[in-house]
This record gives C-alpha cells, sequence and structure tokens, in this order.
C-alpha cells in the first residue's frame, strides 16, 4: 500500500469533515435541530475527522516503515476509507432527511472502522 494513497485520502476526508462540520454548525444547524439530527451530524462528523487524523498518521507510518507493509496495513487503510465513508455518509444522508434504508449502512461503517483498527494493530505487530 502506498503511503500517498493513505496521506490523500486522509487530507480529502479532513477536508470535507471540515466543511461539513462548518456547514451542519451555522448554515443548516436549525435546519438539523429541528429535525432532531444535531448530534446525528456532530457524531458523523466527530467519526469523520478522528479517522482522517488516524488514516495521515498511519500514513506517516506507512511512509517512515523500512520494510514493505503488511498486507493487513492496506487493509486496514481500505477498511479506514470505507468505513468512514459508509459510517459518517450514512449518518450525514440520515440527517439531512435521506431514505431510512441507507441506516444499515451506519453500524456496516462501524464494524469496517474497528476492523481497520485491528488490522493497524496487527501491522504494527508484524512491522
Amino acid at each position: 500500500m502506498n503511503h500517498r494513497f493513505a496521506a490523500a485520502w486522509a487530507a480529502a476526508l479532513g477536508a470535507s469533515g471540515v466543511i461539513l462540520g462548518s456547514v451542519g454548525a451555522h448554515p443548516i444547524r436549525a435546519t438539523l435541530e429541528a429535525a432532531g439530527m444535531l448530534g446525528a451530524w456532530q457524531t458523523a462528523n466527530s467519526f469523520q475527522l478522528l479517522h482522517a487524523a488516524a488514516l495521515l498518521g498511519f500514513a506517516g507510518w506507512l511512509r517512515a516503515s523500512p520494510n514493505p507493509p503488511a498486507a493487513s496495513a492496506a487493509w486496514a487503510v481500505r477498511l479506514w476509507i470505507l468505513g468512514t465513508v459508509l459510517f459518517s455518509g450514512s449518518l450525514y444522508m440520515l440527517a439531512l432527511g435521506g431514505p431510512r434504508w441507507i441506516g444499515p449502512a451506519t453500524p456496516v461503517g462501524g464494524v469496517a472502522l474497528i476492523a481497520a483498527w485491528v488490522l493497524a494493530a496487527v501491522a504494527a505487530l508484524a512491522a
């Protein structure tokens, strides 16, 4: 897994997280509050930013590692990205009144994030 791929995704998730956090805190805050969805938006945003930072740190570790990363490292990166998109993305959509069928994507994203953390630990122990 190329560290640049992980770093680019971390930057994209981080930048879009700041934008979405700002949108939720200002222009659409009243709408989210009226729908009782401000908490869901904030949860989505905090998970997105947290995992963007984790992914950026992991990219730095991949770059500094003298050995080629294990397959577990590549899967950790993929699952961090997928998990963040599914978990946070589905919560953002639900907060905006999206279709309820998107709801099951939230726990699937959460499981992907947990698996990413486990695989990151496996990669660290294998290094």
